[in-house]
């Protein structure tokens, strides 16, 4: 598929999605990271022409991927009179999370922490502007190895770009006009303080995780089915105990 006709059939199904869903919403709102994943989906809800407000919400963030995100929020606001951009620093939230939970204390915990106190903020502006969460994740990601916080950034209404691969995200940046600088950034979830990037935790590139997806015989495959078994926990339904009544 060209990726202008990918383009365009995901802006048709947002909208179509706020056309007809029984609960008619009033704006799109996104969380930008700085990443190629929510400049991509940001960037494709400003052009459905709906109302869009995206956050930029560092957390201790790395000031060259803070950076990235006001770079990208910068661009949609001078293209798009329909963007709305607000900054939330979210230190002071953070700091107050983890000092009540001190007796707690867990890196893993805490990095996931973040995507779940990013995830309340997004649903508390959605709230105040009759609007829905728009979630960011890729194929890769939702459904091959679960790379994604549990009710955190998996807590979303509506995941436009969820059928498409990381390559297929990067040649939709290119196509609508992402800053560079995005594109060629290596992923990372923004979510640690030495900000190991997405490779560095999966041990995999994308490329390698794609190609094993498609292919039982390819060298790589036994490792991503290792990656995946360890979080089918969120991509399987919620286990629910049942009465044969």
């Amino acid at each position: 598929m060209e990726v202008k006709e990918r383009a365009k059939i995901i802006t048709d199904w947002i909208n179509n999605y706020c056309d007809t869903a029984s609960y008619k919403p009033k704006a799109l709102v996104v969380g930008i990271s700085g990443g190629i994943d929510s400049s991509v989906v940001s960037t494709i809800c400003a052009n459905t022409g709906r109302k869009t407000i995206v956050l930029t919400m560092p957390i201790k963030q790395i000031k060259s991927q803070h950076d990235l995100s006001l770079t990208h929020a910068k661009w949609l606001k001078e293209k798009y009179d329909n963007v709305q951009h607000h900054l939330i620093e979210m230190d002071k939230i953070f700091n107050s999370f983890s000092e009540v939970l001190n007796n707690f204390d867990n890196e893993h915990g805490y990095a996931n922490s973040r995507a779940r106190l990013r995830m309340a903020t997004l649903y508390q502006v959605a709230a105040a502007n009759n609007g829905i969460v728009v979630g960011t994740g890729n194929k890769v990601e939702d459904f091959g190895v679960g790379f994604y916080t549990k009710y955190g950034d998996g807590g979303v209404d509506i995941s436009p770009i969820a059928d498409c691969t990381k390559t297929q995200v990067w040649e939709l940046g290119k196509y609508l006009g992402v800053s560079d600088k995005i594109i060629n950034t290596p992923p990372t979830d923004g979510l640690w303080d030495d900000g190991r990037n997405d490779v560095q935790q999966l041990g995999m590139s994308y490329g390698e995780l794609e190609k094993a997806m498609k292919d039982k015989n390819d060298p790589n495959y036994k490792k991503y089915l290792e990656i995946r078994k360890k979080n089918l926990h969120k991509m399987n339904p919620i286990p629910v105990c049942t009465f044969n009544e």
